[in-house]
């Protein structure tokens, strides 16, 4: 074969690797980390698993895709989050309020997308619920606290002091009860605190409440939710009702949630990181809340804390753990 040949040959088959090259230089990536696993975290990423598949970029296929978890650690979070920056994907999504708060120190141009953040203002993740102009968007879960203490009538009529053990280096948790505490007034009830730094402190502190309160509460504290079992071990052994905020609790030992389902929440976060993929710059959308509500029951629960649920209550229920 000729030289002239050769390089034309060798030229063809340049030309016809150059879609190949390119195809491989625009893969976008995503790079998504929690503070912690959990039910509740874990559904919320898968959520956004499969809303990333349906809309065409399924993780590890059309599109790289990384998840770490801080295992509870802040400063794990940080760790993450800086090693995330310096692998420059096209959009971070952090779970949950440290690792978004971590996510948002480590960068101010690789587009954030934060999720499962009760309030994403007080966090400073955003300055407000209007669009952003930074590179941070969201879904929050933040819930309406008046439906969850009509729900707490409903359990445990007549209920005057309600407990709440949460994790005070957590703002979302601090938020809560601040909220809460005002709500409760209002209706001539009051709050109990019982702060948990950890997760080992969890069920002391629930213990401590015993013979306090009436009921016990629990927000979406990271805390709380991972180590739910022994929580609920405490309420059952004081004969203590709990009421929890996210649905993904009840099967865990809560009498009942009326929350937002964590799937969809991810599945919400989700269509957000899409939009960002196709070139939508993450500061142009506002942070959104979460759509949808329902009310989950765990009648078994409910008799080994020591109440009956009313029929009524029963037949609202959009799901009942068997």
């Amino acid at each position: 074969m000729s030289t002239i040949a050769r390089r034309t040959l060798l030229a063809a088959a340049l030309a016809a690797s150059l879609p190949l090259f390119a195809h491989a230089a625009e893969q976008k990536s995503v790079a998504v980390t929690a503070i912690v696993d959990h039910p509740a975290l874990d559904a919320a990423r898968k959520g956004i698993e499969d809303e990333l598949k349906a809309a065409g970029f399924e993780p590890g296929k059309q599109i790289k895709y990384q998840y770490q978890s801080a295992q509870g650690n802040p400063a794990t979070a940080a760790q993450i989050a800086k090693k995330f920056v310096g692998d420059t994907p096209d959009v971070i999504v952090a779970i949950a309020t440290p690792s978004a708060q971590a996510a948002v120190a480590a960068t101010r141009s690789i587009p954030v997308v934060f999720t499962a953040v009760t309030d994403p203002v007080a966090a400073k993740l955003v300055p407000s619920w209007q669009p952003s102009k930074t590179n941070v968007t969201g879904v929050s879960d933040k819930l309406a606290l008046a439906p969850q203490l009509d729900l707490i009538a409903k359990i445990k009529p007549g209920a005057k002091r309600v407990g709440m053990v949460y994790s005070p280096g957590e703002v979302n948790s601090v938020v809560v009860a601040k909220e809460l505490k005002t709500e409760l007034a209002k209706r001539g009830m009051s709050l109990v605190e019982a702060p948990a730094p950890r997760t080992v402190d969890v069920a002391p502190a629930a213990k401590n409440l015993i013979g306090k309160v009436d009921v016990l509460y629990t927000s979406t504290d990271n805390n709380v939710v991972s180590t739910y079992e022994s929580l609920a071990a405490v309420a059952q052994q004081g004969k203590l009702p709990l009421v929890a905020s996210d649905t993904d609790s009840v099967k865990r030992g809560a009498i009942a949630a009326l929350g937002q389902n964590y799937y969809d929440i991810g599945r919400q976060t989700g269509k957000l990181v899409v939009r960002i993929l196709k070139g939508e710059k993450a500061g142009a959308i506002a942070p959104q809340v979460g759509e949808k509500l329902s009310l989950t029951l765990n009648p078994a629960a409910a008799q080994k804390q020591g109440v009956t649920l009313s029929p009524a209550l029963l037949k609202e229920a959009s799901d009942t753990v068997k």
